[in-house]
C-alpha cells in the first residue's frame, strides 16, 4: 500500500500509482466519480463504500548485483511524509534494519497544497525552505517542489495518483517501486550486506504463512479499514465498515491477551504494519474518520502493545503526531471543512507497558 495524494476536485487521499514498465491495472471495475482516480475520496463505489485501486510502480531491488536495481549503498533515496501510515511503514523498516546510512530518506510537508496552477489537483508538497515546517525537508535530488513533480518525472505520460512512499534511483533518475508491502520486503532482505542490522529478519520463513495470513485480515478489517469508515459516504457501507473494524480490533485483543506479538513472541512485519494504525488510532481515527466505538486505550493489551511497538529502537523517531494530526485534520475539507485540530489526546506511548511478561 501507498499514501494518499488528494484529487483536483475531492482534495482527499489517493494510493497508488504505476510505472512506465508495468501498464496500468484495469479501472473498469470501479465506478469512479471522475474519470481517474487521483484521490482515495474518488475511488467510490454507487453504494458509497471506498474501494482502494493498487500500486503500479513495481520494480523490485535485488542483492544480484546483475539486476536492473541492484542493491547498493547510496543509489537509493525513500520519500515519505509522517503522514501516511503506508510511507510510515517503510521508514520504520529502514530504521529497524539499520539503513540509515545506505538508503536516504525525504519527508513532505503534512497539509496538501495545490501542486500545479494549471489544475485543482491538492496533494503532497516539499517545505520551500529549511526552516518551513519542522520535519519537513526540501527535495535534494531533483530540486522538484511536490511528489507529483517526481511521477511526472519519471514517466512523462504518467496519469494515475501521487502518492507516497516513492522509492527513488539516484542512477536511473526514476521511480523504482511505489508500493510499500513490497518496499518493505526488500528493506528486510535485499540490503543485508550493508545493513546495520542484518540478523533481524521480520518476515522469517517459519512465520511467513502466518504473517501473511495476519497481514490479510488486518489491512483488510483495520489498516484499510479506518479508511472505509471514514470514506463511506453513505450510512449503510460506513456501518459495515465498522463491524469488520471492530471484529477485527477484538480478534487482536483476544491474542494479544496470550503473546507479545500479533504471530507469536517474535517482533515481525505484521507487527509494524499493524501498528502504524494504531498509532493514530486514538489521535484521528477515532474523531476524524468516526471510529468511535471504542478507543485504542480502552483495549488494555492492544494499548500496551502498540507502546511496546513504538518503544522497538528506531521506531518512535518514525511517529511525527505533529505531522499526522495536521494532515488529516487539515487536508480533507469534505471531512473537516473548518480544519481544526483537536488539542488532545497527546497519548504517551513512552510509558510502561505490560508485554514484557511474556518471553521472547
Amino acid at each position: 500500500m501507498i499514501c494518499l495524494l488528494s484529487s483536483a476536485k475531492s482534495h482527499l487521499l489517493a494510493f497508488r500509482p504505476q510505472n512506465n514498465v508495468f501498464p496500468f491495472l484495469p479501472h473498469s471495475c470501479l465506478k469512479f466519480n471522475h474519470q481517474m482516480a487521483r484521490s482515495a475520496l474518488d475511488e467510490m463505489s454507487d453504494s458509497g463504500a471506498f474501494q482502494r485501486t493498487a500500486s503500479t510502480f513495481r520494480n523490485l531491488i535485488s542483492r544480484d548485483p546483475n539486476s536492473q536495481f541492484p542493491a547498493e549503498s547510496g543509489r537509493y533515496h525513500l520519500y515519505i511524509s509522517y503522514a501516511c501510515p503506508w510511507a510510515s511503514r517503510c521508514l520504520a523498516f529502514l530504521k529497524v534494519k539499520g539503513l540509515d546510512k545506505a538508503i536516504s530518506f525525504t519527508s513532505v510537508k503534512p497539509i496538501w497544497e495545490r501542486t500545479k496552477d494549471s489544475d485543482e489537483h491538492m496533494g503532497w508538497v516539499f517545505a520551500a525552505t529549511p526552516t518551513e515546517e519542522p520535519g519537513a525537508d526540501l527535495d535534494p535530488l531533483n530540486g522538484a517542489k511536490t511528489i507529483r513533480a517526481l511521477y511526472e518525472l519519471a514517466s512523462t505520460n504518467y496519469t494515475g495518483k501521487y502518492t507516497v512512499p516513492v522509492l527513488w534511483d539516484k542512477k536511473l533518475k526514476t521511480i523504482v517501486n511505489n508500493e510499500s508491502a513490497e518496499i518493505i520486503r526488500m528493506f528486510n532482505t535485499e540490503f543485508n550486506d550493508i545493513a546495520e542490522n542484518p540478523s533481524l529478519d521480520l518476515y522469517p520463513p517459519s512465520l511467513r504463512a502466518q504473517i501473511d495470513e495476519t497481514n490479510e485480515w488486518i489491512y483488510s478489517g483495520i489498516n484499510n479499514g479506518v479508511y472505509k469508515c471514514g470514506f463511506a459516504r453513505k450510512q449503510e457501507p460506513y456501518e459495515e465498515a465498522a463491524k469488520q473494524l471492530y471484529d477485527a480490533l477484538d480478534k487482536c485483543e483476544e491474542i494479544l491477551a496470550k503473546q507479545r506479538y500479533i504471530c507469536g513472541n517474535t517482533l515481525t512485519e505484521a507487527d509494524i504494519r499493524l501498528f502504524v494504525t494504531l498509532i493514530r488510532f486514538d489521535e484521528v481515527y477515532a474523531v476524524h474518520f468516526k471510529c468511535n466505538k471504542k478507543l485504542l486505550r480502552e483495549y488494555p493489551n492492544l494499548f500496551n502493545y502498540t507502546k511496546d511497538i513504538y518503544q522497538v529502537p528506531g521506531m518512535s523517531s518514525t511517529v511525527n503526531m505533529a505531522h499526522i494530526k495536521r494532515h488529516y485534520y487539515g487536508s480533507h475539507p469534505s471531512i473537516n471543512p473548518f480544519g481544526i485540530i483537536p488539542v488532545g489526546p497527546d497519548i504517551d506511548y513512552s510509558s510502561p507497558h505490560d508485554r514484557d511478561r511474556f518471553s521472547s
